[in-house]
């Protein structure tokens, strides 16, 4: 059901499997009627967004199971059900990864295999969420596998969105690249829809806009990432587009279009709050903060990044967690706090390499080079080292952005050390590559320091 239109029939109707499901589980029902019919209604509900609902009947339904019937295809779905409600408004709780591995081993032993590429996709997502990055790559990995054997256009579909998404994350952008345009573009993406309780067609497009983006073509970018935001508040459904706009967000805040993030963000808080999605405003209310710390507020961002983060490590969400390290480095820097800074890009850094989200290795390198000259005796030596590697690693990964942003600090510590025309020759190569037509305020920047 990929449509409001097509969704909007069966609201009536759901009047009556509520009302069902309240006699099932009433005194004088039928237990193992309601157990079936929370399991047959479960995908109606994720595909409307009603996560406490779902929630509230998987939990009655999972309570009236008896023990011979554990291991049915019931139990599998109402697992898989709650296990995804758990995660959208509690974080990355036990309760959350406890059903969902328990609905993936019965698909396993049931040797169901449409149903273990959706519970493969579930975990994958859970894991991304929690900031196992390594541990969600190995999903989608896992996935493929599974979609291969089904041999279908859909499943494969769905496989390489997950992989594609992955890859993204650990900062492989050119097979990131092949994976999410095969994803939004190829066979089968229009059947991936909701499988998840969001639409994975829609999640594929906006990290393809981050792609974009990321490789040199901007423009290209940001209109993917305005199509699938439009086309994912046409669908009427929440989740997945939250998950478009605060993609979407990120876009904005890399091109320096500070109040088109803000208006995005404010779209993402309310929809957040129509289906008490905790964890995500809290992550609303992080955006601010760094929105704040651009802005010239550095104190009332920092304050408000840190209360955001110690939210969302209390729900289990560490997925921006690097993000919003990175904005308060920011912060520290313009506030004067050199020595919180210097530990902070450190922590970021380890905690990146332990989980996988090696998307932001540059930028972190990037940001301890720049701490580096920050400090009350600068090391310069070791400031240019770090720069270097950024750019390096920005090249060999294909991330042209990441290598512009390197060049323009390792430009300027060149230029004010008398190497004009290395500083020059650097900048210049940077600069190539970019989609005819790009603007951003690298960028601008770039080209203001050539002239």
């Amino acid at each position: 059901m990929p449509s409001a239109d097509e969704r909007a029939i069966h609201f009536s109707a759901l009047h009556n499997v509520r009302a069902a499901l309240d006699w099932c589980f009433g005194a004088n029902g039928d237990a193992s009627i309601g157990i079936a019919l929370a399991a047959a209604a479960a995908p109606i509900f994720l595909a409307m967004s009603l996560l406490i609902e779902c929630r509230r009947w998987s939990e009655r339904a999972l309570l009236a199971i008896d023990p011979p019937s554990r291991g049915s295809a019931e139990e599998m779905h109402i697992q898989a059900a709650l296990g995804l409600t758990l995660m959208f408004t509690r974080g990355g709780s036990e309760a959350a990864r406890a059903a969902l591995s328990r609905s993936l081993a019965i698909a396993e032993a049931r040797g169901d295999a449409p149903n273990q590429l959706q519970l493969l996709g579930r975990m994958h997502i859970f894991h991304e969420r929690m900031g196992q990055f390594d541990a969600a790559l190995g999903y989608a990995q896992q996935s493929l596998t599974v979609a291969e054997t089904l041999g279908d256009a859909a499943s494969t579909a769905l496989a390489h969105s997950l992989l594609g998404v992955s890859l993204h994350l650990a900062g492989e952008h050119r097979d990131a690249l092949s994976m999410l345009e095969a994803a939004w573009h190829g066979p089968g993406t229009e059947r991936i829809s909701t499988v998840n309780g969001f639409d994975h067609r829609n999640r594929a497009g906006i990290a393809l806009a981050r792609e974009l983006w990321l490789q040199g073509r901007p423009a290209a970018a940001r209109q993917l990432a305005l199509q699938t935001v439009t086309e994912a508040a046409q669908m009427d459904h929440p989740i997945t587009l939250c998950i478009a706009l605060i993609w979407a967000v990120s876009i904005d805040l890399w091109s320096g279009d500070l109040d088109g993030a803000e208006e995005n963000i404010d779209r993402f808080i309310a929809h957040a709050e129509t289906r008490s999605m905790g964890p995500y405003l809290a992550v609303g209310r992080g955006v601010k903060g760094e929105l704040a710390i651009r802005r010239g507020d550095a104190a009332g961002g920092v304050e408000t990044i840190r209360a955001c983060l110690r939210e969302l490590h209390d729900a289990g969400y560490e997925l921006l967690t690097t993000t919003f390290n990175i904005a308060l480095v920011h912060g520290l820097l313009a506030l004067g706090q050199i020595e919180r800074s210097a530990r902070l890009i450190d922590d970021a850094i380890g905690l990146v390499e332990q989980s996988g989200d090696h998307l932001y290795m540059p930028e972190l390198l990037r940001m301890k080079g720049k701490v580096s000259l920050s400090l009350p005796q600068p090391n310069r030596g070791e400031a240019e080292n770090h720069l270097m590697q950024s750019l390096e690693l920005s090249r060999r990964n294909g991330a042209k952005a990441w290598e512009l942003r390197a060049a323009i600090d390792l430009t300027e510590f060149l230029a004010e050390r008398g190497r004009c025309e290395e500083a020059k020759r650097l900048l210049q190569s940077a600069l190539e590559g970019f989609a005819e037509g790009s603007e951003t305020a690298d960028i601008k920047a770039a080209k203001r320091l050539l002239g």
